[in-house]
Formats: C-alpha cells, structure tokens, sequence
C-alpha cells in the first residue's frame, strides 16, 4: 500500500482480533505449539503498538476461551504461564506508553496470582489516556451475556419488564463503557466468530485472513483498515 493510500485511510475507533493459528503455524516449523504461543504473544504487543500509532482508539483481543480448558492440559498449563509473564511484563510497557488495560473474561476461575496480576496491571493503568486495551481471558461471548444478566438481577434492574432495554444489559457486559467494535479481524483462514464478542458484533465489519497469528504485521493490519475503508456500514438502513 502506497504511503499516499496509507495517509487516507479511515481508522477504525475499535478493532477486536480473534488470533487463530499460532499451533498450526509451529506445528508447520516442526515446533512444539506452545512457541506458536510466544511468537504470537510478541506479534500481540507489536499490533497493540502499530494500532495505537495509527489512532485505534481500542483493541481487544481473544486470548484465551471458556473452551480452551478443554485443550491438552500441558498446553492450558503453558498458556497460563504465558499469561502470567505477560501480566507482569505489560505494567511497565504499557505505564509509558498510555496503555489502559481491562481484561475481560470470567477471571474467578484463575488462579490467584494470575487474578491478582490482572488486578494489578488493570489498577495502575487505569488513569492512562491512551488506547484501551482489552484482553479476553477465560471469555466466552455467551458466558458473558448469561454472567451480564445475572448482574442486571442482582442489581435489580430486571424487576420492572418495561424498563429493560439495552443500555441496561450492556451496562453490566464485560466491555461496559467501551463503544462495539467497528472491525473485527481473524487470522488463518477460518471464517466465524468462535463464541467472541456476540452482542458487540452485532455490526461489526469482518476481515479473514490466511495468514497465522505470528505471521500478523503492520501490512496485513492495514490492509484490514483497507478493507475496512471499502466496506459501507448501514446498520440495518438504507443509504438512498
């Protein structure tokens, strides 16, 4: 892409990333998937880098799934403590370059000091002004809505029929405060949303790509925004 096409781009306020392929791409390099993991965690922090420089006003991206429990233990161990490095190693990156970090998810089902970093990296990045950073963790699009209703009850907001509308199960989702994404992207050529952001994607715009997660860079995020650009968002209207 030209720098021309580059400088006239429309950029996305919100990009969600379903990164798929990191086990399939090591697995094609005759490596143990857990380092498709590693590699992919390293391509997390150069997007986030690249998305915020373009003026991505949010990123969220799919770590970890409800589902996921259900992968060989030895990988779900080496994932976690993938996680866990990255919890501590994000607090510094992110405190000088104004990153503000939420993780979304079902995270009483973490272990402790995996909660108790999130806790941390969330609290002392609060104040930033930067892109938002959401981090899907233990995050299933379903469990979300049923874990947002049973807060609206809770709260007694679901007491009067009439009163309920959508500002009031949004106030209680995971992404409470944060606008819905306007593109999602997902890489090695798989074509659905895997139980991702259900209610928030409701008018999202999709980009698939073949390429794997670790193979992800700052061509193939633009050429998403290209896309993205080309793409005419009606929300269920008409345009004449």
């Amino acid at each position: 892409m030209s720098e021309e096409n580059r400088g006239s781009l429309r950029i996305p306020a919100h990009i969600a990333i379903i990164m798929d392929g990191n086990g399939r791409w090591a697995r094609r390099r005759g490596m143990p998937r857990t380092f498709g993991h590693s590699q992919g965690a390293k391509v997390v922090e150069e997007i986030l880098e690249d998305a915020d420089h373009l003026g991505v006003k949010y990123l969220t991206v799919y770590a970890f799934s409800t589902e996921n429990w259900s992968r060989p233990q030895a990988e779900v161990k080496a994932l976690m403590n993938l996680l866990r490095r990255y919890m501590k190693s994000s607090l510094a990156k992110c405190t000088k370059n104004n990153v503000r970090v939420r993780v979304i998810g079902d995270k009483s089902m973490l272990d402790k000091d995996l909660q108790d970093a999130i806790e941390d990296l969330e609290r002392n990045t609060a104040s930033n002004t930067g892109i938002g950073f959401q981090i899907a963790i233990n995050y299933g699009g379903r469990d979300e809505i049923l874990r947002a209703v049973r807060r609206a009850a809770a709260q007694g907001l679901l007491s009067d029929p009439e009163k309920i509308d959508e500002s009031v199960l949004e106030g209680c989702l995971d992404t409470a405060g944060i606008p819905d994404p306007d593109l999602l992207i997902r890489t090695c050529g798989e074509q659905r949303i895997s139980n991702f952001l259900l209610w928030q994607l409701a008018y999202s715009e999709m980009y698939f790509t073949d390429k794997a997660w670790p193979e992800f860079d700052h061509e193939e995020l633009l050429k998403a925004i290209d896309a993205y650009n080309h793409r005419e968002r009606r929300y269920g209207g008409l345009t004449d």
